[in-house]
Formats: C-alpha cells, structure tokens, sequence
C-alpha cells in the first residue's frame, strides 16, 4: 500500500498556520481541528507558499514547561521544526512507519514535488490496522482431499 491510497480516504484539505501566528492561535487551530501538529507555511517572494516546517503539541508542551505562559504570544517560527521529514504519494507505507520510528515522530507531511497534498500522520496508520484487524476474515474453502489407495 502506499501514501496515495491513504490520502484517497481523507479529506483533501491540509490545516496549515502561517509562521508569523502566535502560539495561542496555532493551539485554537488545533483545538478547532481536533489535530496535534500543524503544517507550518509562509510566503516567500521568491518561493511562494512555501513548507517552512512542522509544530507540534510536543513543541508546545516542551516550550510551555521551559519558559512558562509566555510562550502563548511567541510567534510560530520561534517554536517550529525546520528539519522536517516529508514523503511522496509513491512511498510506500513501510517506508513511512520506517521514517517516523527512526525520527521519533507521528505526522509526514506530503509532498508531491515541492507542493504540499497532504499530511499522514500515526493515527491514519491506526486505522488502518484496526480495519485490518475487524474486517471480516476471509475464508477461503478447503480443498477437498485425495485419498491415495
């Protein structure tokens, strides 16, 4: 299986927040969206809407621990990853498990080229195990025996 067929069953929309928002709206944006991690774009005159990195509950959290309530109006960039890992709708799935065990991380954005399609993140891999693991087992009819006399 590859990334392709699990962006076909998601929703096509990718929830961004541009680098210069604070803290505070990136975390309303993740509330809104039920999501822990955000794509992180900004416009550049030379490169247009460009994929400047990823935020995550975990950077939040860390940040809000080590400098306190403040960190609510730093803006985004402050906090951001800007080594982030992507894949390609091609990549296939082990590779993308692969990635995210290796970087100790749970979203992927997508990237065709250099334009963002999509994000895959753990829990859309979650699910997938579980429907895996409930659908109905297939059963495949036993093959009548030959009896040799």
């Amino acid at each position: 299986m590859k990334v392709a067929d699990i962006l076909r069953t998601k929703e096509s929309r990718v929830v961004t927040v541009r680098s210069g928002e604070s803290i505070e709206e990136a975390i309303r944006l993740m509330k809104a969206e039920n999501i822990s991690a955000l794509v992180v774009k900004d416009v550049c005159r030379t490169e247009g809407n460009a994929v400047a990195g990823m935020l995550s509950e975990r950077d939040i959290v860390y940040a809000l621990l080590e400098r306190g309530a403040s960190v609510l109006k730093t803006q985004v960039f402050m906090l951001m990853s800007r080594t982030i890992q992507t894949c390609a709708p091609d990549d296939s799935l082990q590779h993308v498990l692969e990635v995210m065990d290796q970087h100790h991380i749970r979203h992927l954005p997508v990237l065709d080229g250099t334009t963002l399609v999509g994000v895959i993140s753990a829990r859309d891999l979650t699910k997938l195990q579980l429907a895996d693991l409930t659908a109905p087992a297939r059963r495949v009819p036993p093959e009548n025996p030959v009896y040799a006399h």
